[in-house]
């Protein structure tokens, strides 16, 4: 399958209907549901040492900045509400020293090739306290100058002007994302997020202007008040900016576990049809104006780092979605931050008091996670191959780990052959390669392999739990 042509064909609304099930989105694998105490600082610690950093390797390093002035309705981020911006000293004195607990694990300076600030809202951090915290880092890692480095920053557009983007590239970002999620004032006043088109067209200028090498749009489908026209404004207006990369996310609906979606009145959601009339329209036409489909949500320009790296095989998933520089180990900072080590994961505490006392207790704040074994790291790869690269080599796989493809996923290939029948996936002798359609359903597609997952009576994987959003 070419990697440099866009799919072109839609799934059937039937399709849709019968595979939108409650499933991962395998930012990892296994995923952060099967993390677990018995897994670490002393385990993290030991994982750290045995990776590929401790003999030099480049590392990717996530800070996680949760505060925000207001709460969006529609968010199931982990984040605090407050207007306090002294908090930011305060957080960003706490997150310089895990970085020096983090770093002394490893030899001398270890270079952060890849930077992301996520959130909350990262911009709450003032330009002097960004400035004081990349120094910190700096101080206990090395902070790459190159001008390939991929330093990028989450951006509320209403906490930002464009003086505040050239002091961002001063600080070496040079790649933004910015959350929109929609223009339509009756759906930005049902998620309590107002912001205009030309307060978002302002801010991306600047980051032009300033130097940004890319940039990314968020939206989110499936809102409160949303519907087919009002998200074609939406989306056009978006093509309008022409980000770099455009992420849409579907909208899950879980305020049993998030307490800000208890504000979304639940008639206001638009229904499965029209949930599913919106993803087809945002598909067509980001397709018709020239991105490229990356995969699930992500589509980007055929110029942007992203689609270079689907065509050339270094596309990765990690926690923030689909990523460059696959291979590169990755060190989480901050309240619930995850680590990517090797065959390690870790996650730090989830609540800030806990976090908070562990780093002023000079230990590492990593409280759950897990240490892959050999069955974990084969479905990884296989996963990861399907997600990433749409196609499956089994002479690949044998090689690496030593198995006989067919034997051993006797059970999954069976379960696969549906999605076969139904033109989601080919399977012969070499390999299973995921089809234009497929490419649509590619967590469906995966599923199969994935081992924690319960099996149906019909012998299909499904995750009949609410803890995982509907793949649609």
């Amino acid at each position: 399958m070419s990697h440099a042509r866009p799919p072109s064909r839609l799934p059937s609304a039937e399709l849709i209907r019968r595979f939108d099930a409650n499933g991962p989105r395998y930012t990892s694998y296994p995923t952060a549901m099967q993390f677990t105490p018995a897994h670490g600082a002393a385990e993290h610690a030991a994982a750290a040492r045995r990776s590929a950093a401790a003999i030099g390797a480049p590392l990717s390093l996530y800070v996680h900045v949760p505060f925000c002035e207001s709460p969006c309705f529609y968010c199931g981020c982990n984040r605090i509400i407050s207007r306090d911006h002294a908090l930011g000293d305060v957080y960003g004195g706490r997150l310089i020293r895990e970085a020096a607990l983090q770093a002394a694990l490893l030899p001398g300076r270890p270079i952060i090739e890849q930077l992301h600030f996520g959130g909350g809202t990262p911009t709450f951090l003032s330009i002097a306290q960004l400035e004081r915290l990349l120094d910190g880092l700096d101080t206990h890692f090395h902070l790459s100058r190159d001008a390939g480095r991929e330093f990028s920053i989450e951006i509320d557009p209403r906490s930002v002007t464009p003086a505040t983007l050239a002091e961002l590239a001063r600080l070496g970002f040079n790649r933004a994302s910015f959350g929109i999620q929609d223009f339509d004032v009756a759906v930005q006043d049902a998620v309590n997020r107002r912001q205009t088109y030309a307060e978002v067209a302002a801010v991306i200028e600047a980051a032009r202007a300033a130097g940004f090498g890319s940039l990314s749009a968020d939206l989110i489908y499936g809102l409160p008040k949303q519907h087919p026209d009002s998200f074609t404004r939406t989306i056009d207006q978006v093509i309008a900016l022409r980000p770099d990369r455009i992420s849409t996310y579907s909208y899950a609906h879980v305020p049993e576990r998030f307490k800000a979606q208890r504000q979304i009145r639940i008639e206001d959601l638009p229904d499965s049809e029209t949930k599913l009339a919106l993803l087809n329209l945002s598909i067509e036409r980001l397709l018709a104006a020239g991105y490229r489909y990356i995969g699930m949500d992500h589509f980007a320009l055929p110029q942007d780092e992203l689609a270079r790296a689907q065509r050339n095989g270094s596309l990765q998933r990690n926690f923030q979605g689909y990523a460059t520089r696959a291979g590169l180990d990755l060190i989480g900072l901050g309240v619930s931050a995850i680590s990517s080590i090797g065959d390690s994961y870790g996650q730090n505490a989830r609540s800030l008091a806990e976090w908070n006392a562990a780093i002023d207790a000079g230990r590492l704040p990593v409280d759950r996670g897990l240490r892959l074994d050999a069955e974990d790291r084969l479905r990884r790869d296989v996963i990861a191959a399907l997600m990433c690269e749409g196609r499956l080599r089994y002479a690949e796989i044998e090689a690496l780990h030593e198995i006989d493809f067919a034997q051993h996923f006797a059970a999954e290939l069976a379960r696969l052959q549906t999605m076969a029948d139904d033109g989601l996936v080919l399977i012969d002798d070499a390999g299973i390669t995921v089809t234009p359609t497929g490419r649509y359903l590619l967590r469906a597609i995966a599923m199969p392999f994935d081992a924690y997952l319960p099996v149906a009576a019909s012998g299909s994987a499904t995750a009949v739990t609410p803890r995982y959003s509907r793949l649609i």
